[in-house]
């Protein structure tokens, strides 16, 4: 092959690697040194508790006024304005910043103790209350962010900054594949009822930013083909695949070997994937062979494509089949108004799926070795957005505490962690910043978050930032 036209095409730090001198040359070796060591199992900074991860995001900010963090005062101090003292001129989103008044309202749902644990749930959750003791309610996490594009960015990233690797590219990078037919990282979306018009959701929340694209997720579609262009066209076909692969491979090969391209090599592996994968997800998004109490389990919605509750049962399919992280994102969770209507519906939608999935894994001897997160990008203002009405309020975004909860793999749970003050304004104990969350879930996966890094523009770039963050420890079992 002509050398020199190659080179033309090549990017400056790819041409410096080739000449083999400069920077550019040293930071891609180094990367492809630690591309060699993620390639199978990575060997762990201590003993793992978790194989794999399930993520559950509730794509719009779920309140926690409404589920988890338990407030009987607020029905004393209803409409009486959020005092100076507690804002401490925090900063307020564009939608409430001018606003004449800051009204406190209380949520019109009740809550009741759930489990030996004693955890309060609200009404709106009777599935997840049933599995209370299996879950760690963390009512203290925070965020940097306020609006919804960059919380979201911030924590799938650990940057506000688009660009970055996503956890589950993180996890792939580290940890490598534990199953040689799927990806190690997957992909569901499904929408809710809560909010027709919910945030978008881009392809870069699951991407792998300055990591070979090999890590990035693969996102599973709900319609016939679960995944675009996977198929042989008509007329073509295994055995002829397979000696198109193996030619294209044999080119692939003579080009890396001239221009060491690390993305070379991902499309070669990536075309041996997509070969593997023509039997493996039909196999996989094929749901015939569940009994019928299983899919009564995850509630009616399962029976239709696309919808949470399949995404639930297919993420349980995906931890059979060992794929190392499964990210489920649900939207609909950004009730700005009318919010008891919109929560009420966006619960129906996930409720009964979630304590399933749970319960499923737990009788299958899988939730031990599966770490499971459910939460959104932030939390909901004590006080009301727009007008309040006996049967209607809505909730602003607040950045400042809000809960999620996390279930097997490591995890303490039969516990509520963190306390907020009396309006769930400030945490009054046991903060949990997002990048500590994060940490968290690499302890359990047996990775120190503070190791696992790549060399790029001059810094050591990691998950979790630049700051001193640290897994907590009464996160941990």
């Amino acid at each position: 092959m002509d050398t020199l036209r190659i080179a033309q095409d090549m990017n400056r730090r790819q041409f410096l690697h080739t000449l083999g001198v400069g920077l550019g040359s040293a930071a891609v070796g180094m990367l492809g040194q630690r591309e060699a060591a993620a390639a199978g199992l990575r060997r762990t900074d201590f003993r793992p508790t978790a194989k794999r991860v399930i993520y559950m995001f509730q794509s719009g900010a779920p309140s926690q006024l409404e589920l988890f963090d338990y407030k009987p005062g607020l029905k004393d101090l209803h409409m009486t304005e959020l005092p100076d003292s507690v804002r401490m001129g925090q900063r307020l989103t564009g939608m409430t910043a001018n606003q004449a008044s800051f009204p406190v309202v209380r949520s019109v749902f009740n809550f009741a103790q759930h489990g030996e644990s004693g955890a309060w749930i609200s009404e709106l959750l009777p599935h997840t209350a049933s599995v209370a003791d299996d879950l760690c309610i963390v009512r203290t996490v925070h965020t940097d962010a306020i609006n919804h594009d960059p919380a979201i960015t911030f924590i799938q990233t650990g940057s506000q900054l688009t660009g970055r690797p996503s956890m589950g590219a993180w996890v792939a990078y580290g940890l490598g594949s534990a199953n040689q037919d799927l990806p190690s990282f997957m992909v569901l979306v499904s929408r809710g009822t809560g909010r027709a018009a919910g945030q978008p959701l881009y392809d870069r929340l699951w991407g792998s930013g300055m990591l070979p694209s090999r890590y990035q997720g693969v996102k599973l579609r709900s319609a016939e083909d679960p995944v675009l262009y996977l198929g042989n066209p008509a007329g073509c076909t295994t055995n002829i695949r397979r000696e198109m692969l193996d030619q294209i491979s044999a080119l692939n090969q003579e080009h890396h070997a001239i221009s060491g391209d690390p993305e070379t090599q991902t499309r070669i592996d990536q075309y041996e994937m997509a070969f593997r994968m023509q039997a493996s997800v039909p196999d996989l998004t094929d749901i015939s062979d569940e009994p019928e109490h299983i899919l009564e389990m995850y509630g009616p919605d399962v029976r239709r494509p696309g919808t949470y509750a399949r995404n639930c049962l297919l993420a349980r399919r995906m931890a059979e089949r060992d794929v190392r992280f499964v990210q489920l994102y649900h939207m609909g969770w950004d009730q700005h108004d009318n919010l008891p209507d919109h929560m009420s519906k966006q619960c129906r939608d996930t409720d009964q799926a979630s304590a399933a999935l749970v319960a499923d894994l737990k009788q299958r001897g899988l939730l031990d070795d599966t770490l499971i997160i459910w939460g959104g990008e932030f939390g909901r203002t004590v006080y009301s957005q727009g007008t309040v009405t006996e049967t209607s309020y809505g909730r602003d975004h607040h950045p400042r505490c809000f809960s999620v909860w996390l279930a097997g793999g490591g995890i303490k749970t039969g516990q509520t962690y963190g306390t907020t003050d009396d309006f769930c304004y400030n945490i009054a104990e046991n903060p949990v910043h997002v990048n500590d969350l994060n940490a968290t879930i690499l302890h359990c996966l047996g990775i120190d978050h503070e190791r696992l890094t790549v060399p790029y523009q001059g810094l050591e770039v990691r998950l979790t930032g630049v700051e001193q963050h640290h897994a907590i420890p009464g996160l941990l079992a």
